[in-house]
């Protein structure tokens, strides 16, 4: 027998005795029997890989799916018909999948690259093993956790593909997926950090909280835990000390977001980008130290409920505007008033969402300029971001009480504006 073929009945035999042993295992555990096992699924792997070669027009396959199917059908009647009407049938239906599944690798593993039949019988394996926790997922899941993921899959899997790739004005050079690109850039980071603040961060302690808002939107979450602290509904120490923290893990968001689009501008970014992160995060914990906020009190996490979801189609027709017109703009003003005055209109898009404004530098694809230059524009941008939030601290809470953050805030902006302004002298 040729090496190919002994290795495709090794790759079969493997994992179908994988998969089937997984599945033994977890019944036996369970103290029942079902039909399958690490005899039945290897034999039920053979005879479809057996067929599969036999008749290279698959009818004999399709025929196998069909006996089978007609067997495995009368079993999960049976098993129904055999269940009192007051004991939950939950888990019936994985046996007859289990098995097809099992004679199906057979012609997986021979037609198809070894990848594809190892992904699939990991997953069903994975599938199987995790079936009690992923039923406990579902039971936690919300209806508006399913409608972001669909909204997510239609920004990526929908819309992306139709756009076209090429200008659509003479005013810029941007094109409409480049533009959607960037937004998804953007949502991508923010998606994740939501399920992860959602999901994980409340068994993670609060400064995984804190790190995980400003991931998603450090702008909201300073705004939910000052006007929170203001009204008397957060520890107030314990709020500054999530401003600061959420403050600083926006320099590593932005430093990612860049990196995805242009590494040799993230490089020159990450010294002016990590300097203010760390910072940040001594002074933060030392506020979250002096707070003493005790576990399980009112903590940040809640303002990342608060926070507006950044997949909302709304949200991402404008973002993709604020891109274009960013865009065209900081165009215009390199044009006529050169690097100085990208770095004017930097600190003024500041005050409202930096992600456009740094994501048009990082590709390239308006206001062209040196790379020092451009690291310069997107410190100064991050630095104006800063004493904006910086103002919401103060105004929800006051200039007394908020001055802790208030002051890390400004301290972090002019760290940045520092090495910008030394990025702007190297680059003449």
């Amino acid at each position: 027998m040729p090496v190919p073929a002994l290795t495709n009945l090794g790759l079969l035999l493997g994992l179908s005795f994988f998969f089937g042993l997984a599945f033994e295992d977890f019944y036996s555990r369970r103290g029942e029997a079902r039909p399958g096992g690490v005899r039945t699924f290897p034999l039920l792997a053979v005879i479809g890989g057996v067929l599969h070669l036999l008749d290279p027009t698959h009818i004999a396959v399709a025929a196998g799916v069909v006996v089978l199917g007609a067997w495995l059908f009368a079993y999960y009647r049976a098993a129904l018909a055999e269940r009192a009407e007051n004991v939950p049938n939950r888990g019936e239906l994985i046996v007859p999948v289990a098995n097809l599944l099992a004679y199906l690798l057979g012609p997986i593993a021979l037609a198809a690259p070894a990848w594809l039949a190892i992904g699939i019988t990991v997953a069903a394996v994975l599938l199987l093993a995790e079936r009690e926790r992923l039923h406990r997922l579902a039971e936690r899941l919300e209806l508006r956790e399913l409608v972001i993921a669909g909204q997510f899959l239609i920004l990526t899997g929908l819309v992306l593909p139709l756009l076209p790739d090429e200008p659509v004005s003479s005013l810029t050079t941007i094109t409409p997926y480049k533009a959607w690109l960037a937004l998804l850039a953007v949502c991508t980071i923010s998606y994740a950090s939501y399920l992860l603040r959602r999901y994980a961060a409340p068994k993670a302690g609060d400064l995984w909280i804190a790190a995980l808002g400003g991931l998603y939107s450090s702008t909201a979450t300073t705004i939910v835990l000052a006007r929170r602290a203001g009204a008397g509904g957060e520890n107030v120490r314990g709020a500054l000390a999530g401003i600061t923290l959420a403050t600083s893990f926006m320099f590593p968001r932005v430093l990612v977001v860049v990196a995805v689009f242009n590494r040799s501008l993230a490089l020159a970014l990450a010294p002016g980008l990590l300097v203010p992160c760390a910072l940040g995060l001594v002074l933060a914990f030392a506020q979250y130290r002096r707070a003493g906020v005790a576990r399980g009190e009112n903590t940040p996490h809640d303002a990342a409920d608060e926070a507006r979801n950044p997949l909302e189609l709304s949200a991402a027709a404008v973002f993709a505007v604020l891109f274009v017109v960013i865009s065209i703009a900081s165009s215009w003003v390199k044009e006529h008033f050169g690097a100085i005055g990208v770095d004017v209109l930097a600190a003024v898009v500041g005050v409202t969402d930096i992600d456009p404004f740094v994501l048009s530098l990082a590709q390239g694809v308006a206001a062209p300029l040196p790379v020092q230059a451009a690291a310069a524009a997107v410190l100064i941008a991050t630095a104006s971001n800063n004493l904006l939030k910086a103002g919401y601290a103060a105004a929800f809470l006051g200039v007394r009480k908020s001055l802790p953050a208030v002051g890390s805030l400004v301290l972090m902006a002019l760290v940045a504006v520092a090495i910008a302004l030394g990025m702007a002298v190297a680059s003449g």
